[in-house]
């Protein structure tokens, strides 16, 4: 049986397996709390992307931010990515995984003087500048440096992307971008600007998105802008439209990589902007449903009004259901041929906030592993040691291979930057 989400893993039997490992055998080789990663499904998810892009000129910059391991970013750098970064510790991961800073966007509303004397002198790409007093900022760090600095201005479009409030970037009301009626007059001021060569044009409109029609009316508005700053004599070689498919967690019919770029490089030949380098930034469609957070059943709670499951991973290993409400698949990785019963999936943190998943049907023992599916994106990455608890192991499986690429915390490394007063 194929479980939703990833054609990588199934079931074989009663047991759970990612590619050809299963999933028990790596709960009891390198323990609990654990993350585990397909590393195909990571290059399947891509190659969607790259099919619908064959032929246009294009750069895919994976966006990190939802999963940063080294080993991933090798595994997209390999691929002929790109890199879409928001910190200076970013940018040092990718030329730490060997990838070229040529190939980075430098995008984040609160870019430091220092992120930006780092980027300037590792040589990315391009800035995705997201307010005039950065713009400013930039000019000057660049021209100390007799450097020139190519920027994309990240346009807000005031589109709804129909999502959570908390992941949605592209309305008014959020902290992203340069509003649409002021963006005209700042790249005005950006090619007059000492240290900064305007390069092309962004947005970006939220994360989890399932339906292509926001993307059109987002496309619509920046082609609109491109026609305007184009006819004040400023070029723009690329157009970048962000990232933010979403992914199955449960029912939802996000298009396919496919679908959504077929759609969008339509609208822009049917304006007349097909010759255009199209950059987009993925992230979560690149890994979300590639990941998956095991963790063993510690002890089984049956109350009068709630049957508590408590287990070893926590709010601090997964903040996505205590921040967002979100709803994450939870599977036991060996079938068991009892009952099943309702428990809310809480971990040992102290908070009531502290669950991964409330009302789930389960047949379940203690000492059992869970796996709770679509953890590859925002789940390691917001990861924290709240509680004092060690942060959690990460491994790779690339076919029958097992690769152990982030070694589980020790307790000592929790206060190793920590000093005691003398």
């Amino acid at each position: 049986m194929t479980l939703p989400g990833s054609p990588f893993l199934a079931r074989r039997g009663a047991s759970l397996s990612l590619e050809q490992v299963e999933l028990t055998d790596l709960a009891r080789r390198f323990g609990t709390p654990l993350y585990a990663y397909s590393r195909n499904a990571m290059r399947a998810a891509l190659a969607g992307y790259q099919r619908a892009l064959a032929g246009r000129k294009h750069l895919i910059c994976y966006a990190m931010k939802a999963n940063s391991n080294l080993a991933v970013l090798q595994t997209f750098a390999q691929a002929g990515c790109g890199f879409d970064i928001v910190s200076a510790g970013e940018l040092r991961r990718v030329l730490a995984a060997g990838a070229s800073a040529d190939k980075v966007v430098f995008s984040g509303v609160g870019k430091t003087r220092a992120d930006m004397q780092a980027a300037l002198e590792a040589g990315v790409l391009c800035f995705n500048v997201e307010s005039q007093p950065e713009l400013l900022l930039l000019s000057q760090v660049a021209s100390a440096h007799g450097a020139t600095a190519r920027i994309s201005l990240r346009v807000n479009p005031d589109v709804d992307a129909r999502t959570h409030p908390y992941i949605s970037t592209g309305l008014k009301g959020n902290k992203f971008g340069v509003a649409h009626e002021q963006a005209l007059a700042v790249y005005r001021q950006a090619a007059e600007l000492p240290g900064t060569e305007v390069a092309g044009i962004d947005c970006h409109i939220g994360s989890q998105i399932t339906d292509i029609d926001p993307y059109i009316d987002a496309v619509d508005r920046l082609l609109d802008l491109v026609e305007a700053v184009e006819a004040s004599g400023i070029p723009i070689h690329h157009v970048d439209m962000g990232g933010g498919l979403g992914i199955t967690y449960t029912d939802e019919t996000p298009p396919s990589a496919e679908a959504l770029l077929g759609a969008v490089l339509a609208r822009m030949d049917e304006r007349g902007h097909g010759q255009r380098e199209i950059l987009l930034e993925p992230g979560r469609s690149l890994v979300g449903n590639a990941g998956v957070l095991l963790t063993e059943v510690l002890y089984l709670k049956p109350g009068e009004q709630k049957n508590f499951c408590i287990v070893d991973a926590a709010m601090n290993d997964l903040v996505r259901p205590a921040m967002y409400e979100a709803w994450m698949a939870i599977v036991p990785c060996e079938l068991r041929e009892q009952a099943a019963q309702r428990w809310d999936i809480v971990g040992p943190v102290c908070e009531s906030g502290d669950w991964l998943g409330r009302d789930r049907d389960l047949a379940v023992r203690q000492g059992d592993v869970l796996a709770v599916l679509s953890a590859g994106a925002y789940g390691f990455a917001m990861s924290s040691n709240y509680n004092s608890r060690a942060r959690a192991a990460e491994v790779m499986v690339d076919g029958n291979q097992v690769h152990l690429i982030r070694e589980r915390e020790s307790l000592t490394d929790l206060y190793a930057l920590e000093r005691l007063i003398p």
